[in-house]
């Protein structure tokens, strides 16, 4: 069902049960009213006839008027006297009460007539004139009369017919109405709708909505920009990441078309010119594998979210320190260590990649022969090197994707692996921050989340 025809339906249900229970409470009213009323005048006959003493009546009860006849306290008719209407157990009782029971109403039906009945309790030593003379009433009795409702049914039935009429024009002008509402209610939503199909087919996510105003449909429209800036953000850096590494990529390729058009002529190199031909072109080869997994780690954070665990960073980091020892041995690069047991919420290999990266960038900077300080505690790793520092100019550059500083442009390196140690920081809800070291060098801040040690962790220093 469509949403207008689910509008309509609604419209109308909601209009039928108020005309319902409208009409409904209407008939109860006049069904109440109308009785009350044959109530009250039971309740007067019965008052003029009880001090009359004169209660010999001989009537049919579904005849217009009323009609009545006097119970004794045993609970029937005088013998003398005729019985003209039913004696149940609820006159009895009234009857046999010595007159201390409240006048009882009630409806019952005589001959497929519905009749209303009052039942009017008599004292003790009552007398009325029957049939044959006065009938005394030691014991009390009761007073039955009764009248048909006839008149009162022929009200209630019209009364429900026009009732009925209601409800019928009710679900007519509801449906009418909901189709009206329907109509004017989705005009601007359709109108939206139609602007967003042709921003589907145009695919120009620079566009934007009216903005429209505080109710319900300008919400969706400033919700739907939100959504089209998001896109276009997302999309540009879609753009600008394939242009900056097809920028990359062209130097090293490049370079490695030159290498293999040499080694065309590789016989007639020297020995010492091939191992360096060689070496070359795995340095080149290299720099494109480390590239290539800079990418693929970048366009992972355009995925959702590894699921994170608690890990030990400061084994992570022990771990990683071991391996860029050995590394800058050729540079007599020495990496001193220090980390007291953490753990952090994360993912391992994400946590691993940034902490290499920040390894390996210290590394790159050292002097030969230099050393890197590397701390680890309390969800935080430290690493300090004693190079040429950062500039103020680039503290704000730093971490971006492909950015290299102008002192770094004849070292090796993409310009990704600093921006990979931010994705990683931002998307496991932690920081990385660069400041200049006192004395010169670079200090890099690496937090992560600190969790408490799980409990079935083993103990490891």
């Amino acid at each position: 069902m469509t949403f207008r025809g689910r509008l309509v339906v609604t419209a109308t249900v909601a209009v039928l049960v108020v005309v319902v229970l409208g009409s409904l409470a209407t008939y109860l009213v006049a069904y109440n009213s109308l009785v009350g009323s044959v109530d009250v005048t039971l309740s007067g006959e019965a008052r003029q006839l009880i001090p009359s003493l004169a209660i010999n009546n001989i009537c049919s009860p579904t005849t217009a008027g009323t009609c009545f006849q006097v119970v004794t306290s045993n609970g029937a008719v005088n013998p003398d006297d005729p019985q003209v209407l039913a004696i149940p157990d609820a006159v009895k009782s009234v009857a046999t009460s010595s007159g201390s029971k409240s006048d009882l109403y009630f409806t019952t039906t005589v001959a497929n007539t519905d009749v209303r009945e009052i039942v009017t309790a008599l004292p003790p030593g009552y007398q009325y004139r029957g049939n044959n003379g006065f009938v005394p009433l030691p014991n009390g009795g009761a007073l039955q009369i009764t009248t048909p409702l006839t008149g009162v049914n022929q009200e209630l039935r019209h009364l429900a017919l026009e009732l009925w009429l209601i409800v019928l024009v009710g679900i007519t002008v509801a449906v009418l109405l909901g189709l009206a509402v329907g109509r004017t209610v989705l005009r601007p939503l359709n109108n939206l709708t139609r602007t967003i199909e042709e921003l589907a087919e145009t695919t120009d996510m620079s566009e934007r909505l009216d903005p429209g105003g505080p109710d319900e449909l300008g919400r969706l429209r400033r919700a739907f920009n939100r959504l089209l800036a998001a896109l276009d953000t997302s999309r540009e850096s879609q753009r600008q990441l394939v242009l900056d590494a097809s920028h990359e990529l062209r130097t090293p390729l490049t370079s490695l078309r030159t290498n293999m058009e040499v080694a065309r002529r590789l016989e007639e190199l020297e020995p010492a010119e091939r191992d360096v031909l060689i070496g070359d072109v795995i340095t080149q080869l290299d720099e494109l594998t480390t590239l290539v997994g800079d990418l693929a780690e970048l366009a992972r954070g355009e995925q959702p979210r590894i699921t994170s665990e608690p890990i030990r960073l400061d084994l992570i980091v022990l771990e990683a320190v071991d391996a860029a020892t050995t590394h800058g041995r050729s540079r007599g690069v020495t990496y001193e260590a220090q980390a007291a047991p953490t753990w952090v919420s994360g993912s391992s290999t994400r946590v691993e990649r940034a902490v290499n990266n920040l390894l390996d960038n210290a590394l790159k900077w050292s002097p030969d022969g230099g050393a890197v300080e590397v701390a680890c505690s309390n969800g935080t790793l430290i690493v300090r090197d004693h190079g040429p520092g950062v500039d103020e100019s680039d503290v704000d550059l730093i971490f971006d994707r492909f950015y290299r500083a102008p002192s770094a442009r004849g070292r090796p390196g993409s310009g990704l692996g600093l921006a990979i140690v931010a994705q990683v920081a931002r998307d496991e809800g932690g920081s990385v921050n660069v400041y200049r070291a006192e004395g010169g060098g670079a200090v890099f801040r690496f937090s992560l989340p600190e969790v408490p040690a799980p409990s079935d962790s083993p103990d490891e220093d």
